[in-house]
């Protein structure tokens, strides 16, 4: 069992404590800084801490936004992935025969489950409104066996703090998000309608299981799907005769180790929300659902004595006037208040995150943590989605980086076929504000990102297209190219000219047509500096 202290606040009731406020009701958001600048008639914006200095020189001046500090933390790490010390391998060899019987308990459950969530949904054609009360009672079957589900994966007994809210004080619900076994818990003892990813329909049995729930499906790289889903929770919030609403406004699981940042469908609708935490003290098992597989983790689980978890009813979070109108805050409100239940501190990173260290595995990048940059911050700073930030990642996978993540100038420069002169190095020197001679992901997510940002670069790009065609047919030649690149990267060879044309034929069809050239732009934005002396006179 746990330390029980684990769970006890870090600044006790004799200490002086500070506590801040953002139940703000001033109309702006406090700490927000806008991205984009060049607009007229505003006052300029300060010079960044980081971009003072050699300003002059800089190929990127107009960038405006300094890079936040990194963090260190890993919030999708799971600390015990393999079993480690004569404890736990003794404990899985005594362990064994009780659980293979937990495998037995767990597919009769799953089985019996099933069916009576078949039985319930025959012949249902009726799903925009409520599920009729005698398919609910079949339902009571299922949440039966889903509390032998728990049973057979070691959850005895569950500690519980607090009380569940009725339905029509909070009519939604949200928690922070460990391992699949909130889901299953929640289901047995709430019964609520839940938002899921449209792939767990897919799902064998629990696919089925989550129909029955009346689940709000949603595509999370679609904003009409969003907005939809946004439609339904207001939809059913709204309404006594659906069950509560559940959301995990995380987005995806973490080790519980920090709390990452707050998707806004819960919040949109402006409706009471009682936040819920859930936690898992152990000592030689972490039962969180992060760097490890699912399969492994369910064998550490029938393998374990007893597993602990405990889940507190926090008190509801009342809207404000204002709070109604902006999901912002009201999900601050509510993650601060889940954060200092589980005192624990808040971070940037959101599934995007995720999606960035899982793929720095697929490249099979040494240290993939170190390629999480707290999406959240960066989306909100460039207006860049989780998708673009992975194709930046696989043009800076092809530079080589090592251990530590980091880029030399030479391998910068063959990936994007620029030869070393004073623009080339100067676009590198932009981005290594350290000044260390190498660039980490971050930064160069960071510089990529704000010049696609700008307000002209689409404009920029198509200028630069027709500088470049100067016979005016539509596509550019390799002579053409030559000629614009000899202003500012002198001296180029016939190899070094034709590296820039094979990278901008983006369909690869032996011909740069405008739409290649702008593809190309986009997924590699500082080639911009190469064409910005030829339109300085425009």
């Amino acid at each position: 069992m746990s330390d029980p202290d684990l769970s006890s606040p870090l600044i006790h009731r004799d200490q002086p404590e500070v506590v801040i406020s953002i139940d703000h009701d001033d109309g702006g958001e406090e700490g927000y800084i806008p991205a984009v600048v060049g607009l007229q008639n505003q006052e300029p914006p300060r010079v960044p801490r980081g971009f003072q200095s050699d300003n002059l020189n800089n190929p990127f001046g107009f960038l405006s936004e300094a890079e936040p500090p990194p963090t260190t933390v890993d919030p999708f790490r799971n600390d015990t992935p393999g079993v480690s010390g004569l404890y736990e391998v003794l404990k899985i060899v005594v362990c064994l025969p009780i659980a293979l019987l937990r495998l037995v308990i767990f597919g009769a459950s799953l089985a019996v489950g099933y069916v009576a969530t078949k039985l319930a949904l025959a012949g249902w054609k009726d799903k925009h409104n409520p599920m009729p009360r005698w398919r609910c009672r079949i339902m009571w079957v299922t949440r039966i066996c889903t509390r032998c589900i728990l049973f057979s994966f070691g959850y005895h007994w569950i500690r519980r703090k607090g009380k569940p809210a009725r339905r029509d004080t909070a009519p939604i619900v949200v928690s922070n998000h460990v391992s699949f076994i909130e889901p299953i818990f929640f289901f047995y003892e709430l019964s609520p309608t839940i938002v899921a990813s449209e792939s767990h329909d897919s799902l064998p049995f629990v696919g089925t299981i989550i129909r029955a729930m009346q689940v709000i499906y949603v595509n999370r790289f679609s904003q009409e799907s969003r907005k939809n889903a946004v439609h339904e929770i207001k939809r059913k919030a709204s309404s006594d005769r659906f069950p509560r609403l559940l959301l995990f406004p995380e987005g995806t699981t973490t080790n519980g180790k920090v709390l990452i940042s707050f998707q806004l469908g819960a919040f949109i609708p402006g409706y009471p929300i009682q936040p819920v935490v859930v936690r898992y003290p152990h000592v030689h098992f972490d039962q969180s659902w992060g760097n490890i597989s699912l399969l492994l983790l369910m064998f550490r689980m029938f393998t374990q004595f007893h597993n602990f978890m405990e889940v507190e009813y926090l008190p509801v979070i009342y809207p404000s006037d204002t709070q109604k109108q902006n999901a912002v805050r009201l999900s601050q409100k509510t993650s601060h208040a889940i954060a200092t239940s589980l005192n624990v501190v808040q971070t940037s990173h959101s599934y995007g995150d995720l999606m960035l260290l899982n793929r720095a595995s697929e490249l099979k990048l040494e240290n993939p943590s170190n390629y999480m940059v707290e999406m959240a911050k960066v989306a909100s700073l460039f207006n860049i989605s989780s998708l673009e930030a992975v194709r930046y990642l696989d043009t800076f996978s092809s530079m080589n980086p090592d251990s530590s993540g980091r880029v030399t100038l030479h391998d910068f420069l063959r990936v994007l076929k620029l030869k070393p002169c004073t623009l080339s190095k100067g676009i590198f020197g932009f981005i290594d504000v350290e000044k260390a001679g190498s660039i980490t992901f971050r930064q160069f997510l960071f510089a990529s990102a704000h010049v696609s940002a700008q307000p002209l670069f689409q404009q920029t790009c198509e200028l630069a297209f027709s500088h470049c065609d100067a016979d005016g047919d539509g596509f550019i030649s390799v002579q053409e190219l030559g000629d614009v690149l000899k202003h500012t990267m002198p001296n180029s060879n016939k190899d070094e000219v034709q590296g820039m044309y094979i990278l901008l034929d983006d369909d690869k069809d032996q011909r740069i047509s405008k739409d290649d050239f702008l593809s190309c732009l986009r997924r590699n934005p500082l080639l911009i500096a190469v064409f910005s002396p030829i339109l300085a006179p425009a």
